[in-house]
């Protein structure tokens, strides 16, 4: 394990290594977000980038095909969009999204076979997707999601022979929403409403294997993870994660790539790893202590 002293001068809120390993960006209270180079477990900052006016909350790598563009979201209700010029190595910003009118607490990509498009949630209950056109202009849809405030956002994984926009988000009204986007229409149309939580949910997390069945998962302020998955008829059941609550509050969920293993972090700074066993019931993987 490596660990990164003196990286910012206050809360770190996210890490995250770009599409090859080779670069990870983090970000924090201090307003900032800095970017290190990595080779064989030595981190070098390389850029220190400033922009936002209050604390950062999310970074997002984009898909390498669109080049080296990183998103963030900040409490100061923006959205701001970073690309690396290749010829000097230096970054900016190319697009500065203002559309929401409190913090926006998540930015995730979606799959790259649908284009480069951003999915942003905000506080002010309301979510936006930012589409990057081909001839280098952006177009956004906004739409009211969950009436108190929207914590968490996270792509449905494409099937190749149907490029559909599908998502999946979490509030602070309980519950998790899928939305689904109507090329008739031009809107997202709300798909399915998962109601479990009894309180805020803090983080959803949708399994990019399509192998057998689509799962989603939910973190929530009353301290449970809740595993959903579609059955014949098409209908989202629910299952709890464990039988027993978690010792706190539950900040977020994460599937691996591969999709059979759910990374649960929360408020007792631990993080725990679990997998489904052949009965179809969800038992420890293991477990790291922060």
């Amino acid at each position: 394990m490596v660990t990164i002293g003196n990286a910012h001068d206050d809360l770190i809120h996210d890490a995250v290594l770009d599409y090859y390993g080779k670069r990870l960006a983090t970000c924090s209270s201090d307003k900032s977000i800095k970017l290190f180079d990595v080779e064989n477990d030595n981190y070098k900052l390389i850029e220190t980038l400033l922009g936002h006016e209050g604390p950062v909350w999310q970074v997002a790598w984009a898909h390498p095909k669109f080049g080296s563009i990183l998103a963030s979201c900040s409490y100061d209700g923006k959205v701001l969009i970073w690309k690396e010029q290749p010829d000097n190595k230096t970054w900016s910003i190319i697009t500065e999204h203002k559309v929401h009118q409190a913090s926006v607490n998540s930015v995730s990509w979606a799959p790259h076979e649908l284009g480069a498009i951003l999915l942003c949630t905000s506080s002010d209950g309301k979510v936006s997707v930012l589409d990057f056109n081909d001839d280098g202009t952006t177009s956004h849809v906004i739409f009211d999601a969950h009436a108190i405030g929207v914590n968490s956002a996270s792509w449905a994984p494409v099937n190749s022979k149907l490029l559909e926009r599908k998502f999946v988000t979490c509030g602070s009204d309980n519950l998790a929403k899928i939305w689904k986007f109507d090329t008739n229409t031009n809107k997202y149309i709300e798909e399915a409403k998962l109601e479990g939580h009894s309180d805020w949910v803090r983080d959803v997390s949708w399994s990019q294997s399509v192998l057998i069945k689509s799962y989603i998962a939910t973190a929530s302020q009353d301290r449970t993870v809740l595993i959903w998955s579609q059955n014949k008829s098409g209908a989202w059941e629910k299952q709890l994660l464990t039988d027993e609550k978690f010792p706190d509050v539950v900040w977020r969920c994460s599937w691996s790539l591969s999709g059979n293993i759910l990374a649960v972090s929360g408020g007792d700074n631990k993080v725990s790893l679990w997998k489904e066993n052949l009965q179809g019931k969800w038992e420890s993987a293991g477990e790291v202590d922060q």
